[in-house]
């Protein structure tokens, strides 16, 4: 079993309340459920209107297979536009 977790900072900008960041990552966050079917959640950086972490995770035999999922989900949450993608962690679990 492989386990792949991705972290990502994002930077949305020409917000200025935390109900405008509620609703920018609820768009992203439903985008890429209803697309890529995968656990994403905010995970940091609450309290703050213009920054945000985004956490999500994908399960898989293959590493390979885990590791290009992450990237096309990131990708395309940066295509998205409706954020900014500033930072990317990946970790890669081999059980």
């Amino acid at each position: 079993m492989v386990i792949g977790v991705c972290r990502l900072d994002i930077m949305i900008h020409d917000n200025s309340s935390l109900k405008g960041k509620r609703q920018a990552l609820k768009r992203v966050i439903d985008r890429v459920k209803q697309k890529f079917n995968v656990s994403i959640a905010e995970v940091g950086e609450n309290d703050k209107w213009q920054r945000a972490q985004v956490g999500f995770c994908v399960v898989g035999n293959d590493k390979r297979y885990v590791n290009s999922s992450l990237d096309k989900i990131a990708n395309f949450i940066n295509d998205l536009r409706v954020v900014d993608l500033l930072n990317s962690e990946i970790e890669i679990l081999d059980f």
